[in-house]
């Protein structure tokens, strides 16, 4: 068995064993692409037009007005966009949306299209699995992706021509659309991994580092620094970009007879969040991420770009009673390590590209999914020849009349006289 054969039957062997995995997480993928555009653009109903001369409220009273929990871990996000209503976010599942200007609660935004992320993301990252069986899925999901990464890799190597002659390169980087059958399957299965296997490489690389920790830490060696004792590290605490959300656990907002001691738990928000503020003047978006009252200071998360680069976001933690600085950690203060494994996480789903990167990103996902499509119809037409083949031999073997053992000896009298 030569080099190109070997590497052939491993390629169907994997992509037949994994194939079906691989396209749930290719079509989530694609769904995945533009979640937050998409969120943006069902949320338009939401946003305000601002008035006149008005000023957006501080962070408590826009916190007693939505009778916040005081001692719920929560999120809340707000933007520069004047029109851009502010985010509390008490839980994955639940995001309330305020007017910035007088503090009335809009609605909880597009429940059923975020909960419709909510469980594409959950089958994209361990295949929607429940909480006790969520590391199982996650094992699956990684031992796709190192699976995903041998198909990727492989492939290039298949596609190279015996013969190297135009005709053959036009076969492998042309669409022919007038063939049927197993001849198109092959078609596109060999010009679609042509066209895409360089986004599709660095998409899945990307997965594989953020699947395993041993990966992850590699990225630090690397580049010569030591792996992070916490494991996987990610610029600015950020993720979720998109939305912004809390995994915890839902906690539901204060009843409304409580605005005394809500008042009074949130007391010293405001001086924390102009701190914030000011500590990047260009600001686009903030994230305040609260837990509990217990907790002696607040994290800040400052994007200044379009919340997919991760060289536009820092980290502001301050005292909760003093509003003094504790840390500050803008992109520029990580080492090397730490600032490639925040790049290949916002690589992996394109953002770092911006709308471009997405629609890439997006793009490579629909190609992996109609790879693996064409794959296993070729692997399961290989398999029905085969096995059609060997019933016909099998037939064929049944009819033909069996030799006997000793046959009469040729005579004379055996022989017909001519007339």
């Amino acid at each position: 068995m030569n080099l190109r054969k070997l590497i052939f039957w491993c390629h169907l062997t994997v992509g037949s064993i994994a194939g079906v995995v691989i396209l749930a997480m290719c079509v989530t993928g694609v769904l995945l692409a533009f979640e937050g555009q998409i969120i943006s653009f069902a949320e338009r109903g939401f946003r305000v037009d601002p008035p006149a001369d008005a000023h957006r409220l501080s962070l408590e009273p826009l916190l007693e007005k939505a009778h916040a929990q005081p001692n719920a871990p929560m999120s809340i996000v707000w933007r520069a966009d004047p029109s851009a209503p502010v985010e509390i976010a008490p839980s994955r599942n639940q995001v309330l949306l305020l007017n910035p200007y007088s503090g009335t609660v809009l609605g909880e935004g597009a429940t059923r299209t975020r909960a419709f992320f909510h469980s594409v993301e959950d089958v994209h990252r361990w295949l929607a699995a429940s909480p006790e069986n969520r590391a199982t899925g996650r094992a699956i999901t990684a031992a796709r992706n190192l699976g995903f990464l041998f198909l990727v890799c492989s492939g290039p190597f298949l596609w190279l021509p015996r013969t190297w002659t135009c005709a053959a390169v036009r076969a492998g980087t042309r669409f022919k659309f007038s063939l049927r059958g197993k001849a198109r399957d092959f078609n596109w299965h060999n010009v679609i991994g042509f066209w895409i296997c360089i986004p599709l490489a660095v998409i899945v690389l990307c997965a594989v580092v953020m699947s395993y920790p041993w990966v992850n830490n590699l990225v630090y060696r690397v580049t010569g620094n030591p792996p992070p004792p916490n494991g996987p590290q990610i610029a600015a605490g950020h993720s979720q970009p998109n939305t912004q959300r809390n995994r915890n656990r839902e906690t539901p907002l204060a009843s409304v007879g409580n605005e005394d001691v809500i008042a009074a738990s949130w007391s010293g928000l405001n001086a924390l969040s102009h701190r914030a503020e000011q500590r990047v003047p260009e600001w686009r978006t903030i994230t305040a991420r609260l837990t509990s009252l217990s907790d002696a200071d607040v994290t800040f998360s400052i994007d200044s770009g379009n919340g997919g680069r991760p060289d536009k976001r820092a980290q502001l933690t301050l005292d909760r009673k003093t509003a003094a600085e504790i840390r500050w950690e803008p992109f520029s203060s990580y080492n090397s390590g730490r600032q490639l494994r925040a790049w290949i996480r916002f690589t992996h789903t394109g953002e770092a590209g911006g709308a471009l990167g997405q629609s890439v990103a997006s793009i490579a996902a629909a190609g992996g999914a109609v790879l693996v499509w064409t794959g296993l119809s070729l692997a399961i037409r290989r398999l029905l020849a085969s096995i059609s083949g060997s019933r016909n031999t099998a037939e064929r073997a049944a009819n033909r009349a069996p030799l006997p053992k000793n046959p009469p000896p040729i005579t004379d009298d055996s022989i017909p006289l001519e007339n």
